[in-house]
């Protein structure tokens, strides 16, 4: 039995104050609606309605019941149109994922102009190098970094756009060790590498007009998994440093950082938006990523004069 459709059709009945009038508005027959008093009825073990043959009445429990009915119906209408204005107005938590330097450089500069446009919505990003899994850690969207396309999933992506890597070093280490002028020259520095998944553990995948260059990495003595702290080793004079462009972009208008063999960079990466279906999407998580869309093609297209090739003398 459907008790909150029978619960419906019991108020409509005591509002019309026959079978016939509330299947009239209700569009059903007045043996369909008899029915269900019954059922209703039955399943209370209750009388609610008197009925004679000129007219219904109440009774007193149906007077409690009726009440209760009332209420029960208007919080769930107002929780119907609750969850539907979810898909028109940006309202409530959204939980978004980043890795650790994409999220500082790129998606925090966004929350704070999305969160001006959409006052109602807070926002709680995690930045890790980790890739969650959006269902059961409960994220709304994930932000994933890949050289090529995602690979095939349930869940609905959107390229965000692209960056890459450069090869960076502080003009300290440049004076004592010199510039390189070749990829060959590399072999004759101290090159550091930030240990992620989406970079090639061993090798520098370097490309410039003439195609792709590869430079197997030496043993380094040193490595870390986040950018920024990579950053701060090439600030140190460790070494050369291979890092995202939205890593070293102020460093470089600095002067703090120099950029090395300026006509090569490191292979580009996709940035995309992942998020669990487009059907019945919540206002929160579209508009977000229609934002973040243009928010960071404009942010990656910003900082193209950063990391424009310049001397290195």
């Amino acid at each position: 039995m459907d008790t909150f459709r029978n619960m419906k059709i019991f108020v409509e009945v005591a509002e019309a104050g026959s079978f016939t009038a509330a299947a009239n508005q209700l569009g059903t027959t007045t043996g369909y609606v008899s029915r269900s008093i019954s059922e209703l009825e039955t399943h209370l073990r209750t009388r609610l309605l008197n009925r004679t043959t000129r007219r219904l009445a109440l009774t007193e429990a149906g007077e409690r019941y009726l009440q209760r009915c009332y209420a029960i119906t208007a919080s769930v209408a107002e929780a119907e149109a609750e969850a539907s204005n979810a898909h028109a107005k940006p309202v409530g938590a959204l939980r978004v994922h980043a890795l650790s330097s994409l999220g500082q450089n790129y998606v925090v500069p966004a929350v704070a102009a999305y969160q001006e446009r959409y006052p109602a919505v807070t926002v709680d990003l995690t930045l890790s190098q980790n890739v969650p899994d959006l269902l059961e850690e409960g994220y709304d969207v994930a932000l994933r970094v890949t050289p090529g396309a995602l690979p095939d999933s349930a869940y609905i992506s959107r390229r965000l756009g692209t960056f890459y890597s450069i090869l960076c070093a502080s003009p300290k280490y440049l004076e004592i060790h010199g510039v390189p002028q070749t990829v060959d020259d590399l072999s004759n520095h101290t090159c550091l590498q930030v240990a992620v998944p989406i970079f090639p553990a061993d090798r520098w995948l370097l490309e410039d007009v003439s195609g792709e260059h590869e430079f197997m990495l030496p043993d380094g003595r040193f490595k870390v998994n986040v950018p920024d702290a990579m950053a701060v080793a090439a600030l140190e004079g460790m070494g050369i440093a291979a890092l995202p462009t939205f890593t070293v972009r102020s460093l470089l208008r600095s002067g703090s950082l120099k950029r090395v063999l300026p006509d090569y960079q490191l292979q580009a990466q996709n940035v995309f938006a992942l998020y669990a279906s487009r059907q019945y999407l919540d206002a929160k998580i579209k508009t977000w990523i229609e934002f973040l869309r243009d928010w960071t093609d404009s942010a990656l297209n910003a900082d193209g004069p950063a990391i424009e090739p310049t001397s290195n003398g």
